[in-house]
């Protein structure tokens, strides 16, 4: 699956990605709205982590759905 998928169906991806990252909390996944950005810095905040070690996160969930 590509991230424009993802992107255009947010609303939908939310509760999996709430699942995947319990730390981040509703409101954060809100600002996502979609922007893989946005996701991976807030995956950073919260769990301490480097952008690239973010960004492989995203990827092998991406790949799970």
């Amino acid at each position: 699956m590509n991230w424009d998928r993802v992107e255009g169906n947010w609303k939908q991806f939310k509760g999996n990605a709430r699942t995947q990252w319990g730390k981040l909390t509703d409101d954060e996944l809100d600002q996502v709205e979609g922007n893989r950005e946005v996701l991976a810095g807030k995956i950073q905040e919260r769990y301490g982590i480097a952008k690239d070690e973010a960004e492989k996160e995203i990827d092998a969930w991406l790949a799970r759905h």
